[in-house]
This record gives structure tokens, C-alpha cells and sequence, in this order.
């Protein structure tokens, strides 16, 4: 029997414990959703956006994917500048004057890639600092998207490679040789991308929009072009602006000899390529690239990004490395080689520097 007399039915202590149950449940039901709530948000939505499978996480670039999207902005800037130069709608206009006093033109072309080229970059990779040759108008924003595909050959030659964003510069210069476009010097017409980080040129592409050329490398990576098998030293032949030709071929006759071949040519990125194993029927080969005056970095970070990559070499004429940071300029001149003594050529050309700084 119960105390005091009460007798406890069964169905009385169900009731109870029914009772209990409740205030138990109320009490605790708040907490539970939150845990549950904290836990759901810590496992990406069914359905819902996460990070793509191999892509560097935020705050990060992998360099492989920066690779493959520079390759495939190079072509399609490459597909406007052919459009237009074969469609003959250049519309060129004067847009200044380079220090030598040679006019410099702009024309469809060079905007149209530019746009292109840069929000294509700008979508796949936002948090990244893009220089271009070319002045990017908000008005003409376009949507140019990645598929994030990245080509079977950059797959089997180069490694997946993360480096901070913040540490990144890309160089773009959407019409390489702009003049000689206007000429309809097409074999000298290149479209380029460079990738440095802290500075250093690591990622190249060099795209010849007329015949569908790209050269692409990545330092201590992989590329799909090579050094020739062969160069000469002794009486190279030196590939050179067609601006300022003569101005190489005095001292390059005084330090090599007579029989010194001196090559004229538009474009940084066409003269790089000549330094290179390239299968072009258009594309003419020399031993050296000399540059004797200011030249802007969109115009040789691809191509120096690409000799280092085969280990070669692209300085000032003193011998200094360019750095692919700051302005936008470099005063010093360039000498550029592969496969050759980078150091005595520099020795054998001390009276080049003085004119580079004009």
C-alpha cells in the first residue's frame, strides 16, 4: 500500500510519466535543433554549390588549372583578332606615341581579345591581379565562362600545383604586334598570357591566331615546345625590332663580325618563337633576341616565362632578371637565349645598355 493510503493505479503512473516525457522534450528540443542545424551546415547541401573536385581551396590558385584557362584565353583572343583582321573592320585609330616617337595604333581587334581574354580569366579566377595591354571598360563587361575541362596534354605533363592567390599576377597582351596587324603582317600577330608569381614568369603562352599555333610551358612543370637541337654562338643570328634594327646590327657587326646575321620582326612573342623548335613555315629561326630600348612586360612575360621553362634565359641587358611586379615597363632592355653562354653574351654587348634607357 501507499503512503498516506493513496493507491497508484497503473494507468495514474502512465499518465505521469507521460507528463514527464514532455517537460523533458521541452526543455531539451531547442537544443537538439541546434546541433542538428550546426551539423547540417557543416556537410555541403545535397545538390547544393561546393568546391569542384581538384580545385584549389579558397585563397589558393592551382597553377595547372591557371594554365589550362590562359591556353584556352589566348585562343579566344585569338578567334576575334582573326575575325576582324579577315573581316577587315580593323577601325584603327592612333592611341599614342611610343617614347621613340613611332605611333601606336589600336584597333577592333586589340579591344575585342582584350575583352575576351581578360573576363574569361577575371570569371574563373576573381580573386587574381590582371594586367593587360588594353584599358577593360566596365560598360563592355562580358560573360565569359570555363568549363573547368582542362586539355589531356597539360594533364599528362603538368601536376596539380597550389600557390596563393595573393602572390599572383597575370599579364595579357591581346594583340601582340599591332602595327605589323595593321600591315597584314599576319605571321608576326601572336596573342600571349603569363602567370608570375611573386614576380617570377612560371606560366607562358604564346597563340599564333593565323595558323592556330600555341606554345604553352610552366616552370618546373612541363610544356609542348623545345629548344632546337643546334645555335651558334660564334656569329648568331639576332632576331631584333624592325623599329630600331639598325641600332643593333652597328654593335652586333663590331662584337660578332660582318658575316653577323641581323633579322628584323614585329612582335616579342613572334621572337621568342624563333629561339624555339617551332613548325611553322612562316616562322623564321635566330640564335638571340636583342631589345635595345623601354619595352611594356605584357609584351615579353610570356615569352620569358617560356625560356626559363627550357632553360633559357631572358634578362636586361646587364644581366638582371625582370621582375613581373610594380610598373608596368621595363627599361633595361632584354637579351634573350637558350642553350647558349647567357653570361658571355651579356660581356660581349656592354655598349647596348646605354641606349636602352632612351
Amino acid at each position: 500500500m501507499a503512503p498516506m493510503g493513496i493507491r497508484l493505479s497503473p494507468l495514474g503512473m502512465a499518465v505521469f510519466c507521460l507528463l514527464g516525457l514532455g517537460v523533458l522534450y521541452h526543455l531539451y528540443s531547442g537544443f537538439l535543433a541546434g546541433r542538428f542545424a550546426f551539423f547540417m551546415l557543416s556537410e555541403p547541401a545535397a545538390g547544393g554549390p561546393e568546391t569542384p573536385r581538384g580545385s584549389a581551396p579558397a585563397g589558393s590558385v592551382d597553377l595547372r588549372e591557371l594554365l589550362a584557362v590562359s591556353v584556352l584565353a589566348a585562343v579566344r583572343g585569338g578567334e576575334e583578332v582573326k575575325r576582324v583582321r579577315e573581316g577587315n573592320v580593323l577601325n584603327a585609330k592612333a592611341k599614342g606615341k611610343t617614347r621613340e616617337g613611332a605611333e601606336e595604333q589600336l584597333t577592333s581587334g586589340d579591344l575585342l581579345s582584350n575583352r575576351r581574354m581578360f573576363y574569361l580569366l577575371k570569371g574563373a579566377f576573381p580573386a587574381v591581379q590582371i594586367n593587360s595591354e588594353e584599358r577593360v571598360d566596365t560598360a563592355d563587361q562580358e560573360a565569359v565562362s570555363w568549363d573547368r575541362s582542362i586539355p589531356e596534354d597539360i594533364k599528362q605533363k603538368i601536376q596539380p600545383k597550389e600557390v596563393p592567390a595573393e602572390s599572383v599576377t597575370v599579364w595579357i597582351d591581346p594583340l601582340d604586334a599591332t602595327q605589323e596587324y595593321t600591315e597584314d603582317l599576319r605571321q608576326y600577330v601572336t596573342t600571349m598570357v603569363c602567370v608570375a608569381v611573386n614576380g617570377k614568369p612560371v606560366i607562358g603562352v604564346i597563340h599564333k591566331p593565323f595558323s592556330a599555333y600555341t606554345a604553352w610551358a610552366m616552370v618546373d612543370g612541363g610544356s609542348n615546345v623545345k629548344a632546337r637541337s643546334s645555335y651558334n654562338e660564334k656569329t648568331p643570328r639576332i632576331i631584333v625590332s624592325r623599329s630600331h634594327a639598325g641600332k643593333v646590327e652597328q654593335v652586333a657587326r663590331q662584337t660578332f663580325g660582318n658575316k653577323t646575321v641581323i633579322i628584323p620582326a614585329g612582335g616579342a612573342g613572334y621572337k621568342v618563337l624563333a629561339l624555339l623548335d617551332v613548325a611553322e613555315k612562316n616562322q623564321e629561326e635566330a640564335d638571340v633576341y636583342i631589345h635595345v630600348t623601354y619595352i611594356k612586360k605584357w609584351d615579353i612575360c610570356a615569352g620569358n616565362a617560356v625560356l626559363r621553362a627550357l632553360g633559357g634565359h631572358m634578362t636586361t641587358l646587364t644581366g638582371e632578371e625582370i621582375s613581373y611586379t610594380g610598373s608596368d615597363g621595363n627599361e633595361g632592355g632584354l637579351i634573350a637565349s637558350i642553350n647558349m653562354n647567357h653570361k658571355a653574351l651579356i660581356e660581349k654587348l656592354p655598349d647596348l645598355e646605354k641606349t636602352s634607357h632612351k
